[in-house]
């Protein structure tokens, strides 16, 4: 099981994030995106510190190197928050799904930046079994896209105008801009954003395993979660959003998704990740951590009633004979 913990830790981060994408969708339509990146980052930290506690005897790692403090800092930095300020966005330019094809595309983008920084080499195997889990993605991600493109068709009304028709709503709860304000310089904004956000969590990945390449996961995501909450209590403060943050701790339902959402995201899930990152090439850690659009599936059937289609059956089929390969390499 040894050989294979790195790949084990980024399948189980995976399905971490599984269960954060619910908690979060639900917590995002109460409160908005910046309050829920900063709530989650803070009980995010106050789990880390509780966790500490009771394992080390002390809240924070001040033990830690200042080198680890450096590189752990600045990929909570590019990770957390330049990412999803970044992903964020993008999704309200270009609506979630589309900006999720692009997003997709960050497993590739840690494995060039591995190969060039790390000097990581990944096998003819791994990286056909990363093609393939990548390719299971976007093909799902982009049926999707079309089939609820279809059904806002279907329901649409003959004299309604694309102009005056309201503003449709996907599973992240995203508001998506009207037809027209996606063209022109809005729409190439929404695609640029979605790619840098891709850089932003495969620039996050690689700098934790330069930060951390065997130290402590949890006392080096304990770091990076510091540093993303510094990083976005600080464009709260620049975009005068304080009140926005204050008020969402009054929406006890919204913290209740959130916490639950925290637990199994920034808390455990990244930690998984990290130890993904120390024990297997970082760009397999990330094409078996990005397998959430395929995992998700069967959760929202069960949650959300809603239909499963062939093409996602499929689709997860060809994920996981992609992940078999990896595990093979």
């Amino acid at each position: 099981m040894n050989a294979h913990l790195g790949e084990l830790a980024g399948l189980a981060t995976s399905i971490c994030w599984t269960i954060t994408a619910l908690a979060f969708e639900r917590a995002a339509k109460r409160i908005g995106s910046l309050a829920l990146n900063i709530l989650r980052l803070v009980v995010a930290l106050f789990l880390f510190m509780v966790f500490r506690l009771v394992v080390a005897g002390e809240a924070l790692p001040l033990h830690a190197p200042q080198s680890v403090w450096f590189w752990l800092s600045l990929s909570g930095l590019v990770g957390f928050t330049f990412g999803d300020i970044f992903l964020f966005q993008s999704y309200i330019d270009i609506g979630a799904r589309t900006a999720q094809v692009v997003f997709i595309s960050y497993p590739l983008i840690t494995t060039l930046l591995s190969f060039f920084i790390l000097r990581e080499s990944i096998s003819p195997r791994g990286l056909l079994g990363m093609v393939l889990v990548i390719g299971a993605i976007l093909w799902v991600v982009l049926e999707k896209k079309r089939l609820a493109g279809k059904e806002l068709m279907l329901q649409g009304t003959g004299d309604a105008h694309p102009a005056t028709t309201q503003n449709s709503k996907d599973s992240s709860g995203i508001t998506e801009p009207p037809h027209q304000s996606k063209k022109g310089a809005l729409r190439i904004r929404g695609f640029l954003f979605a790619f840098l956000a891709a850089l932003g969590q495969a620039g996050g990945l690689v700098l934790s395993k330069i930060g951390a390449p065997s130290f402590d996961p949890f006392a080096a995501t304990q770091i990076r979660v510091i540093a993303g909450l510094a990083g976005f209590l600080l464009v709260a403060l620049m975009g005068r959003q304080v009140n926005t943050v204050v008020a969402a701790t009054g929406n006890r339902a919204a913290l209740l998704s959130l916490s639950i959402g925290a637990f199994f995201g920034p808390f455990l899930g990244v930690s998984l990740g990290l130890v993904a990152v120390q024990h297997t090439a970082t760009g397999v850690a990330a094409t078996l951590m990005g397998l959430t659009p395929i995992l998700i599936i069967f959760p929202s059937v069960l949650i959300n009633k809603e239909k499963i289609h062939v093409v996602e059956v499929l689709g997860a089929t060809l994920a996981v004979a992609g992940s078999v390969l990896i595990f093979l390499r």
